[in-house]
């Protein structure tokens, strides 16, 4: 099973696209871990998670994130700020499945 993080500052807005990618995931029969963690937990989440996906607010953060993902073999991403902004979970999650292949 893929495991993907979205971080943001407080992991509360992430919290609510969170909801709307299980719900899409649900709806299209696939099997995949998905939470929000605050930007302070990024590198617990790195190492537990497959994927991480960036909040808008949080973009700065793309590049050290990358590298020390790098490490571990993982991907960093921002999610598009359209899609996070209306909270467009199935796109969202089209995004983080195709980012895992």
């Amino acid at each position: 099973m893929k495991k993907i993080f979205l971080c943001c500052n407080a992991g509360m807005s992430t919290s609510m696209l969170v909801k709307k990618m299980r719900e899409a995931a649900a709806t299209k029969g696939i099997e995949v871990e998905l939470t929000a963690l605050p930007l302070e937990k990024f590198n617990e989440g790195i190492e537990q998670y497959d994927l991480c996906l960036l909040g808008p607010q949080v973009r700065y953060k793309l590049a050290e994130f990358q590298k020390i993902a790098a490490e571990s073999g993982k991907t960093v991403e921002a999610i598009n700020p359209m899609d996070y902004g209306t909270m467009k979970g199935d796109k969202v999650l089209d995004f983080a499945l195709e980012l895992l292949k």
